[in-house]
């Protein structure tokens, strides 16, 4: 069975190396994303602890700002906004928290985008194989003078199909992977906003200024 794959996949022509190349993209893309979307990458075991105990231990919240700087995850840039309006209250802090959230959400997504290009395009240079692939069977039966067998001429459109059929097997499980991921990064961000409600309601709400004070 392998052996037929690499075969067929030699016949598929010139469009088979750009459909090759996709695929392996795509798995890396895929994996790197894996990876990278892991929570506690995002969202770093122990944050809101050492969070909360850097804004408790520092009233004027400059310790809490300077955790965050030093956080890797997406969490660090997302309550850092929120820390910026400490002075204007915890109603500040949780919407800006809440603006932050959405933001980091879509620079995740946009790092998906790979995915979703070759998903697309896939399935057209598959087609493109394909429509090539066909011309070139009817033109050989066009110069043979109609005197190909029928088993010729239906070799070549089996060769012909062979891209199309490689453009799907390469689109469907990328979009699939595509999919899981955005929905991995809904529920992260979910997840941040838990956290930050946590944040705001043990810590932000007790020690941050009334709401419509001037900031320093």
């Amino acid at each position: 069975q392998r052996q037929m794959c690499i075969r067929d996949s030699k016949k598929g022509g010139p469009i088979m190396i750009p459909l090759g190349i996709a695929s392996i993209i795509a798995l890396a893309l895929a994996l790197e994303r894996f990876i990278s979307l892991r929570r506690d990458r995002i969202l770093p075991n122990g944050f809101l602890k050492g969070l909360g105990g850097a804004w408790d231990s520092d009233p004027s919240g400059q310790s809490a700002e300077q955790y965050c700087e030093q956080s890797t995850g997406s969490a660090g840039h997302v309550f850092k906004a929120g820390l910026q309006w400490r002075d204007s209250g915890h109603e500040a802090v949780a919407k800006a928290i809440e603006d932050a959230g959405i933001r980091e959400a879509d620079k995740l997504k946009r790092s998906l985008r790979g995915l979703s290009i070759i998903a697309a395009v896939s399935p057209l240079l598959g087609l493109l194989g394909t429509v090539y692939g066909m011309i070139d069977a009817f033109q050989r039966t066009s110069q043979s003078g109609g005197a190909a067998k029928t088993a010729d001429l239906a070799t070549g459109i089996y060769e012909a199909l062979v891209t199309t059929a490689a453009g799907l097997t390469i689109a469907i499980p990328t979009l699939l992977l595509y999919q899981f991921l955005q929905s991995r990064v809904d529920k992260i961000i979910d997840h941040i906003d838990e956290v930050g409600t946590d944040f705001i309601v043990n810590h932000a709400r007790k020690n941050s200024a009334p709401a419509g004070s001037v900031t320093a």
